[in-house]
């Protein structure tokens, strides 16, 4: 049994979509489609996740978008 992540850390985030961290900040703040960070306090300093699950399903959807693109 495979047990997968629930949320994944700031660095995690850009490991799974294999990207650097400024590419993560760019896509959070510009892409109106991509998932949203979860803070788990309110100082600046307060660690940043993400949705595993929203991750995943927000890189499918971009796979689908290339590829009616590219047909």
């Amino acid at each position: 049994m495979t047990i997968k992540p629930i949320r994944v850390q700031f660095k995690t985030a850009c490991q799974i979509l294999d990207i650097s961290r400024e590419s993560l900040r760019h896509l959070v703040r510009t892409d109106k489609t991509f998932p949203k960070v979860i803070k788990t306090g309110d100082t600046k300093q307060a660690p940043v996740y993400f949705d595993y699950a929203e991750l995943v399903e927000w890189h499918n959807n971009q796979k689908q978008s290339l590829s009616i693109l590219e047909a």
